[in-house]
């Protein structure tokens, strides 16, 4: 319950503190590692370049909302040191 709540507040510092989406392409998804890769735009929170790069999903449960291919907008994070896709929709 503590992590979750670290996660939260995390996720709400983070779409305070940007607000604004990256968006992307669902390239691989791996639901037993909890992992995604995306090929994304700019993430100016993160002071990321475009690239294709693999994210942890926090919650795991994310990953079922896309499917290899998609269009996505997304919210990432960098915690506790893994970048990490905290919100995702597709477009």
């Amino acid at each position: 319950m503590k992590r979750l709540l670290t996660t939260l507040a995390l996720v709400t510092f983070a779409t305070l503190a940007f607000g604004q989406a990256a968006e992307g392409e669902v390239r691989k998804i791996d639901k037993a590692a909890g992992k995604i890769t995306l090929k994304h735009g700019e993430i100016k929170s993160l002071d990321m370049p475009p690239m294709t790069m693999v994210f942890r999903a926090d919650p795991p449960s994310l990953l079922d909302k896309v499917q290899v291919g998609d269009k996505v907008s997304f919210q990432a994070a960098k915690v506790g040191g893994t970048y990490t896709v905290t919100a995702i929709d597709k477009k």
